[in-house]
């Protein structure tokens, strides 16, 4: 089928919109037609130097739209409301364990975007190969082909545009605090960096009732936004030992839990040191520069682990937050200002510049 899609060719180059040709579902794949689709820091990696993403591409991790076509094998019926989120194997030992973020085939189904079988699915109006599996679904584009293990239906009566991110920043966010992390009332919790991820994580950490959500962040408006959403505290991220203000906070010993979204060693190391005795510090940013800690912190009870999606299993964590947003109770939508797909380049260059927090492209704007 003829689709639309924003193709990247080149790292540093621009985002063109091009008509391409979808292949057909073939068996346990869809066709989605896309209402929306956030853009995630995570696309960045597009651009990162040295081609580890395969050009060219239609990236895009963060769809919501409608079931339009179903292959062999599929349960899901046309017409129906789903959220798309990232891909796994569902045999391996860790998918097997409810921890599909880990499953073995993480890199090669969501990561480099290329056909698992080599057969293209995607060409170009010259008949070339476009790449169409960043995260099992490529939905910067009118219509993505996904697999049943990362579409998740929703209910009928919400906003479907907006419910895109709930498939991944949100969920990464959210899954930190609540499943990773498992935050329970009365913990104290510093969340650094307020972006996307870090919101939702001092959302959910109000909704487990945590007496100290500290937020640490650069950006004085990022840091209003979390006290509205729920932030006891917030910190700008330059302050003087920010680990001893964080323990004045929480009593002097330090939080329980710290969640990193910026992958950024000093401010891994500042989480680390502010922590108390067994507390646990979840990575959940990608970088590429390694961290140096104080071995002395995790010789004293101290953990530092990594977090992928929030530990979460899609198909049961974004019914849940699409409940708790129609409770009220997790208000990710103050998060989201929408550009048509064509504007996806302005999109970008308003979240590299901070301006917005979490962008949602809608194919069908005009």
């Amino acid at each position: 089928m003829r689709v639309e899609a924003a193709v990247l060719r080149a790292a540093d180059g621009p985002y063109t919109l091009e008509p391409l040709d979808l292949a057909d579902p073939g068996p346990g794949e869809l066709v989605v037609r896309i209402a929306g689709t956030g853009l995630c820091h995570t696309d960045l990696l597009g651009r990162a130097p040295g081609d580890r993403v395969a050009k060219p591409v239609v990236l895009g991790h963060e769809g919501a739209g409608t079931v339009e076509a179903v292959g062999p094998g599929v349960s899901l019926k046309p017409g129906t409301p789903v959220v798309l989120s990232f891909d796994s194997c569902g045999a391996c030992p860790n998918c097997r364990a409810a921890l599909p973020g880990n499953c073995a085939q993480m890199a090669a189904r969501n990561m480099y975007s290329l056909p698992l079988d080599g057969v293209p699915r995607l060409k170009d109006a010259s008949g070339n190969a476009v790449n169409n599996r960043w995260f099992g679904q490529s939905s910067f584009a009118t219509h993505a082909l996904t697999t049943t293990a990362n579409t998740v239906p929703i209910p009928p009566d919400v906003p479907l545009a907006l419910m895109g991110p709930l498939g991944c920043g949100m969920q990464t966010g959210a899954g930190s605090v609540l499943i990773s992390l498992g935050v329970r009332a009365g913990d104290g919790i510093a969340v650094f960096g307020a972006g996307a991820v870090g919101l939702a994580a001092v959302m959910a950490a109000r909704l487990a009732g945590a007496a100290q959500i500290i937020a640490v962040d650069l950006n004085p408006a990022r840091l209003a936004l979390a006290a509205e959403l729920g932030a006891t505290h917030t910190l700008h991220g330059a302050d003087e030992d920010l680990p001893k203000r964080i323990r004045s906070i929480s009593g002097g010993e330090g939080v329980q839990y710290c969640l990193d979204t910026t992958a950024v060693p000093e401010v891994v190391a500042t989480a680390v040191a502010a922590l108390r005795t067994t507390g646990v510090c979840a990575l959940a940013g990608v970088g590429s520069r390694p961290y140096a800690l104080d071995p002395t912190l995790l010789l004293m009870g101290r953990t530092v682990k990594g977090v992928i999606e929030g530990d979460a299993v899609p198909h049961l964590f974004i019914p849940r937050l699409v409940e708790l947003w129609r409770q009220g109770r997790f208000p990710f939508d103050r998060l989201i200002e929408t550009y048509p797909l064509k504007d996806i380049g302005r999109a970008e260059a308003d979240v590299l510049a901070g301006r917005t927090v979490k962008p949602v492209l809608l194919p069908e704007a005009p």
